[in-house]
């Protein structure tokens, strides 16, 4: 890959004495969010590189943010167990906890169809569907045998879908409206680690601790490709949009591809 050819406008760097798991972009504020080990949430200014709010959110690591499309909330998932609703516009308030998980929670996800509701990923095996005006859950999927470690809404021929990859090697599509697995797919032969529905390109794209991607075809479900890149376990994937690039972060580096999905074959000229 020539490096050369991308221009990186404004880099910021984050030193931090703890892990990040996750950190997220609020566009509209100019603000990084960041979740870390010793389970604070910090926001930086992205013009100014100063920090803007130190919060202390949970009591132990925090594992995913989400970001409201419209309002002025974070979701913020920890291994307390604990879901938080955070709200900017009031000093940061934690306007709601959200309980009833059993293990650590590693993935919460808006609905982008319905914004007033979530979904969340646990360790307990469980995925759990919330409403933002309630601290228990509307209700709750026996999704997987073990550990659920993400998730993601999606649509498919105008239905709702909810997308989950395990520690049971397998992803699970699931019709949420009826509470019913629609597909199971099969093939990684370790823990699923992330997952995600391309917005242009018509293919499902999951992630493993088996140093493997897997492309699948959306309406059939299909097993289409399988990537490896040497870079041991796959553990992140993030898309460009208006764009075929697909950017996976690694043990041993991160790889940006072209992903076709004509015969799920890809292509690191970029």
């Amino acid at each position: 890959m020539d490096f050369n050819r991308f221009v990186f406008r404004k880099c910021l760097r984050l030193e931090l004495s703890v892990t990040v798991r996750s950190a997220k972009f609020i566009v509209r504020e100019n603000w990084i969010v960041v979740g870390a080990d010793d389970g604070l949430i910090r926001i930086y200014n992205f013009d100014t590189m100063e920090i803007v709010k130190e919060i202390e959110a949970h009591t132990d690591f925090i594992r995913s943010l989400a970001i409201h499309p419209t309002l002025p909330y974070v979701l913020s998932s920890s291994d307390d167990k604990l879901i938080k609703l955070w709200d900017w516009e009031k000093a940061w308030i934690c306007s709601r906890v959200f309980e009833g998980h059993e293990h650590y929670v590693m993935q919460v996800a808006f609905n982008p169809k319905d914004l007033n509701t979530f979904a969340s990923a646990s360790l307990d095996g469980t995925l759990k569907i919330w409403n933002l005006d309630s601290g228990s859950a509307n209700f709750t999927l026996d999704a997987h045998s073990k550990g659920v470690n993400c998730i993601e809404h999606f649509m498919a021929a105008d239905k709702p879908l909810l997308i989950s990859g395990s520690d049971d090697y397998t992803a699970k599509v699931w019709d949420y409206e009826t509470k019913r697995c629609v597909q199971t797919l099969e093939g990684h032969t370790n823990n699923v680690t992330a997952i995600t529905v391309h917005p242009e390109l018509p293919i499902i794209i999951t992630c493993s601790e088996d140093r493997t991607v897997r492309v699948w075809d959306t309406t059939s479900y299909r097993l289409e490709n399988t990537l490896e890149y040497g870079l041991e376990r796959v553990w992140s994937v993030a898309y460009m949009k208006n764009s075929s690039k697909v950017v996976f972060g690694c043990d041993k580096g991160t790889i940006m591809v072209k992903i076709s999905s004509s015969q799920g074959s890809d292509s690191t000229n970029v």
